[in-house]
């Protein structure tokens, strides 16, 4: 997967601002979101869930892998 946003250390509204700019910019498909807040997780989250996108949510070591996927 070659879309991937690092948004590990920004605090929000950041990664979601980041996340929401690279959902309308590519319309559908899929990329990866890395943060390492619980906040920015649950935001993201919910900013999928309201767009209709999918989200895959891994968590490892205190980072946080979401892949976003829409058809």
């Amino acid at each position: 997967m070659s879309e991937k946003i690092d948004a590990r250390g920004l605090s929000c509204p950041q990664p979601v601002i980041m996340t929401n700019k690279k959902m309308k910019e590519i319309g559908r498909g899929a990329f990866e979101v890395l943060v390492d807040t619980e906040t920015a997780k649950e935001n993201i989250t919910r900013l999928a869930q309201q767009s209709g996108w999918q989200l895959d949510v891994n968590e490892e070591s205190g980072n946080i892998r979401l892949v976003l996927k829409k058809a």
